[in-house]
């Protein structure tokens, strides 16, 4: 009698317990460290359908075992029907093979093996990545394909600067990355990314995807970008592929017609051009050529990118020859007088300075062990409503760790306050950050300014007078703390921390520190920050005279 013995794997306890802690987020894009447990889930489900796989492949094999058996049975069988009934046994096992043994195998073949891959899959799959998570991670290729420039085919072929695990883009990967763009009104991304899907399928790769569909989105695109005569040539060729494309077709006489109406144009203008010749004078004025406009002249955004990828950094020679390294206690600090700290001076003005090996590797992990569980999306503040809000231009997940949760915090908020001389009661909690695909945060300022009162009142300790930042991971490429507005940059040094002042000594803020956090193009980005208040620093930093002093 046939029979069928299936094991489903015992993955339900370590399922619901990585799923406790997956149910609590969303937003996966938003931090590398989180997606790291999207991985185990997937190779979960990986090990559940192999299971599956084996579980089918066993029912086939005997499936095959008894075609195999009556096939060689009824050959012989049928070439001397009566002689081989003749025999008892034979016809008992006739009768016992039709009655009972070909019911077993229908029950075999119908029997279902899905139901281990399936009962894994239905409870994992409310816990996936949503639509947000593969359009936001999209987005930040993009993002980081603008910030580093970046063709498509270097993204493409996965090689980018200190990779360690290569990866290939396929036609459908690139094509999603255009049909995304396109879904934003960005033909300009929407051709890059048609253009390098085309160029795949060009060289042969395999596709599920043919060249007709690409053609029609490159061609829309090229032609709301102005390129019309470009926008035909796309045009031809899909009809070439497909000649009976309706949209193609009706596209093709409508840029034929532009174009034509464009060279008339272009036409007229020139004759008009010739004829206010002949009357202007044959003497031409000589015009100065213009300056390149200077560094402080770019808009913002442009210093922000041209930082990030280590251009337009303004340190002249004669002011790093001003800058130093040092061992450092604060004035005798008693924690330090024995085993002074490593400071470097990182900028003159605004004044940066780095910590060097100023936070163990062990105290770096029991800090993310602490955070990750209650990692969430980062926010800002409104600056007209004051409610915290998510933003396009924060990608990181944070979480918030105070002292009396454990011993290890509170000897980092006392290392602080030690080095800087600063009071840490009315300092901000600790902050974790942990940067999601192309992770980044824009230009700003930690301070309030003086169009935004209200912008710490419900804490009650004041402004922000400093910051501290510890980097507690190396990032391969990317990640950078940048400046704009002076043209420094500061680079991630796993175990280093940085600190400026937001406010000179009178208490005006220092709009020079306005910073960002560069996208991560590769690795993955870990810091933590205290915010330092005014409260509790009256002796400590006594009020200056002058408003920058």
């Amino acid at each position: 009698m046939l029979s069928l013995r299936m094991e489903l794997p015992y993955w339900y306890l370590l399922l619901l317990s990585c799923l406790q802690t997956l149910s609590a987020h969303n937003d996966f894009f938003t931090s590398i460290g989180q997606m790291t447990d999207l991985l185990y889930t997937e190779k979960d489900l990986v090990t559940s359908l192999k299971d599956y796989i084996r579980a089918e492949e066993n029912k086939l094999e005997q499936v095959k075992r008894w075609a195999d058996k009556l096939d060689s049975l009824t050959a012989t069988a049928t070439q001397d029907p009566e002689g081989f009934l003749g025999h008892p046994v034979n016809a008992f096992k006739l009768m016992k093979r039709l009655n009972t043994e070909w019911g077993d195998l229908e029950s075999l073949v119908l029997s279902d093996t899905t139901d281990g891959f399936i009962s894994n899959l239905t409870i994992q799959r409310q816990y996936f990545p949503t639509d947000e998570d593969q359009t936001g991670a999209a987005k930040a290729l993009l993002r980081l394909q603008d910030t580093y420039r970046l063709d498509a085919n270097t993204i493409s072929t996965g090689d980018l600067p200190g990779v360690k695990h290569k990866s290939h883009m396929t036609v459908e990967d690139c094509y999603e990355l255009g049909k995304i763009a396109y879904s934003d009104v960005d033909y300009y991304h929407t051709e890059l990314w048609m253009a390098q899907a085309l160029k795949q399928l060009d060289e042969g790769e395999k596709s599920t995807l043919d060249k007709v569909t690409v053609l029609d989105y490159l061609s829309y695109a090229i032609y709301q970008q102005g390129e019309i005569e470009r926008a035909l040539e796309y045009t031809k060729r899909l009809l070439e592929l497909d000649p009976e494309h309706q949209r193609a077709n009706g596209n093709l006489k409508y840029f034929e017609f532009q174009l034509e109406k464009q060279k008339k144009a272009a036409e007229g203008e020139a004759q008009k051009q010739k004829e206010r010749g002949k009357r202007e004078t044959t003497e031409k004025k000589k015009t100065k050529p213009k300056k390149k406009a200077g560094f402080s002249l770019i808009p913002e955004r442009k210093k922000y990118e041209m930082l990030c990828r280590g251009e337009g950094i303004r340190m002249t020679p004669r002011r790093e020859s001003r800058l130093f390294c040092r061992y450092y206690d604060n004035n005798h600090n008693p924690m330090y007088v024995l085993a002074p700290v490593k400071q470097q001076d990182e900028w003159d003005s605004p004044y940066i300075v780095r910590y060097l090996d100023i936070i163990s590797d062990k105290e770096i992990e029991r800090i993310k062990q602490l955070a990750k569980p209650r990692l969430r999306r980062a926010t800002i503040s409104n600056p007209i409503t004051g409610v915290l809000e998510t933003a396009s231009y924060r990608i990181s997940k944070s979480a918030w760790l105070t002292g009396y949760e454990d011993p290890m915090i509170e000897r980092i908020n006392q290392r602080i306050e030690d080095l800087t001389g600063l009071e840490m009661d009315t300092a901000e909690e600790l902050q974790v950050a942990n940067y999601g695909v192309g992770g980044q945060y824009e230009p700003h300022f930690d301070f309030g300014r003086k169009d935004e009162p209200d912008a710490f009142k419900e804490l009650g300790t004041g402004n922000r007078i400093a910051t501290w930042l510890f980097y507690m991971s190396d990032v391969s490429a990317g990640g950078a703390t940048v400046f704009p507005d002076v043209g420094a940059a500061v680079w991630p040094k796993k175990g280093t921390a940085v600190f400026w002042y937001n406010l000179f000594a009178s208490g005006e803020g220092d709009y020079s520190t306005r910073h960002a956090a560069c996208p991560v193009l590769v690795g993955n980005k870990w810091v933590s920050n205290k915010w330092i208040h005014e409260r509790g620093q009256e002796w400590r930093r006594p009020c200056g005279l002058t408003e920058t002093e």
